[in-house]
């Protein structure tokens, strides 16, 4: 068997040897420039469409559906830096949740991180994005996503302080959310919220059909009902007496 000789160093050409010694240098440059430099946020990449994710869960999606929201809670605590939610890309962040929510349609948990976590951000855009996802998924389950609904209602009034679009999810509420788990304070939200907005002839009709439709039976929400229509038909009187003639 031969034997395999080695070239000494002195017989490799000058230039290869330079050239060779050039690259070590620029890739221990980049190393230390990279320890050096500050690291730099990742955006949020596109959500997987529900199909694929479906798939790639090799037959567990629920808990496909639970390791994109694990991975979505700990996007913004990335290597060396730590990413604001008003820097993420709300547009790909509801994707993210819809996909999770396709796969558990069961789980309150994508809606409870859109409505109570990411509408908290201090970008109106931003929050409305969240809020519109909570209202699209809201009425494909009413009786079951009635609780992030109803906060998506109080972000818009409180928050945002857009009184319509609190009225709109209101509306929704006391429309679709009508099982006998739904509390009645969820259906008199639309009731206050047009008080809120002086509109109290409209207050005052959607709390007389709450009463006339039956939806109310417990006792003590009934009087409740009753004494605002005292406080409203009061207040409509006193209003109308201030009108001129």
């Amino acid at each position: 068997m031969a034997k395999t000789t080695q070239r000494p160093w002195s017989s490799v050409p000058r230039p290869l040897c330079w050239l060779l010694a050039a690259c070590l240098l620029l890739q221990l440059g980049w190393r230390l420039a990279q320890q050096h430099s500050p690291a730099q946020p990742q955006p949020l990449p596109a959500a997987p469409p529900a199909a694929v994710a479906r798939l790639a869960s090799l037959g567990e999606p629920l808990a496909m559906a639970k390791a994109m929201l694990l991975y979505l809670q700990s996007f913004e605590d990335q290597p060396g830096v730590s990413l604001p939610w008003r820097q993420l890309d709300y547009n790909r962040l509801a994707s993210w949740l819809e996909t999770a929510q396709t796969l558990d349609p069961r789980s309150q948990y994508a809606l409870v991180a859109a409505s109570e976590v990411y509408a908290g951000v201090a970008d109106p855009q931003r929050a409305r994005r969240m809020l519109a996802f909570v209202a699209a998924s809201f009425a494909a389950d009413p009786d079951r996503r009635w609780p992030a609904m109803a906060q998506a209602a109080l972000v818009a009034k409180h928050q945002l302080h857009d009184l319509p679009l609190a009225l709109s999810y209101a509306r929704q509420l006391r429309q679709l959310a009508t099982g006998p788990q739904v509390p009645s304070w969820v259906r008199e939200m639309e009731a206050f919220i047009l008080q809120d907005m002086d509109q109290l002839d409209s207050a005052r009709l959607v709390i007389g059909g709450l009463i006339a439709s039956g939806q109310i039976s417990d006792p003590h929400e009934l009087a409740f009902l009753a004494r605002r229509l005292d406080e409203l038909a009061k207040q409509i009187a006193a209003k109308k007496a201030k009108m001129p003639p």
